[in-house]
């Protein structure tokens, strides 16, 4: 017994780093596993390699980025394993460029991979689970999504990207709210690791280390917070966006109010400029963006 036990996940991007890493350690922990990506022999060979170890996978090559492709993974995970309890929001691109640099397609390609890419799949199941719960039946399910430090700080070359993970945060706090009531929860992860992503920006930095020591770049460092989240021991925590690599997991602290000045009437322009700046003065500093 596992503590995903009879639960069915869908990740998407599984076909290698992050998501590989998550369909091992959830099918370890006896969930059934629909790996989904768009390399085919990538996501068929992650099912091979479960499949081995004795767990249950099924490969899927839909399209996460339209409702139809949503639909025949869901329809997929249903007739092969009867139920589905969690989605992984784990595929991703890039196309980095300095702000000036980017085109239209880069721009878009990026938003429609991470940010459509996440609503198409999580509409779809949020649609029928909400019916099954309105029909009276026990829902225990989890939308676990993907952010990136870049989406909570900011990073240099890469202000799709940012953006589009910062979407990713906001997105989880709102189906945290709405959800909930239809017993579903929503957490985003915020993971560093090396994939092929990572290896393609800073290849030094993520690479295995040689002298056998702790690998903190491992993906598999990632996939215990992952198949925590996945189960049922998760189902008090929702609306919360987390940061994990290597041994390292934290809670991020997202925007809030800060210090308030009220002058209990409108300011005049010329008034602002001391106002403001004692309020900067008050506050928290930022975190710098990555790269600065």
């Amino acid at each position: 017994m596992g503590i995903c036990d009879q639960r069915t996940v869908i990740i998407t991007g599984a076909g290698g780093g992050l998501g590989r890493a998550y369909a091992l350690a959830l099918a370890a922990e006896r969930a059934s596993v629909v790996v989904n990506d768009i390399r085919q022999e990538a996501a068929q060979a992650v099912v091979d390699e479960i499949t081995r170890l004795g767990g249950q996978a099924v490969a899927n090559a839909d399209d996460i980025t339209t409702l139809d492709g949503a639909r025949r993974i869901v329809v997929q995970a249903i007739e092969q394993f009867g139920e589905v309890h969690v989605l992984v929001n784990n595929a991703g691109n890039l196309r980095d460029r300095m702000f000036v640099n980017l085109s239209e397609e880069d721009w878009d390609e990026v938003v429609r991979v991470h940010l459509r890419g996440h609503f198409c799949l999580a509409n779809t199941l949020a649609r029928y689970w909400r019916d099954k719960a309105k029909a009276g039946d026990t829902v225990d399910a989890r939308l676990i999504n993907t952010s990136s430090g870049a989406g909570l700080q900011g990073s240099i070359a890469q202000s799709n990207y940012a953006t589009a993970k910062a979407g990713i945060c906001a997105l989880t706090l709102v189906q945290a709210a709405e959800l909930g009531r239809y017993g579903i929860t929503s957490n985003a992860i915020a993971p560093a690791a090396r994939t092929s992503m990572t290896e393609g920006a800073m290849p030094d930095v993520v690479k295995k280390p040689a002298d056998g020591s702790f690998d903190f770049w491992d993906p598999a460092n990632v996939a215990p917070l992952v198949v925590w989240l996945a189960s049922p021991l998760s189902r008090h925590v929702s609306g919360r966006v987390f940061e994990a690599s290597g041994g390292k997991i934290s809670v991020a602290d997202g925007w809030r109010t800060g210090p308030v000045q009220d002058k209990g009437a409108r300011w005049l322009p010329e008034e602002l400029g001391p106002v403001v700046d004692a309020l900067i003065a008050r506050g928290v500093a930022p975190q710098k963006v990555y790269g600065t």
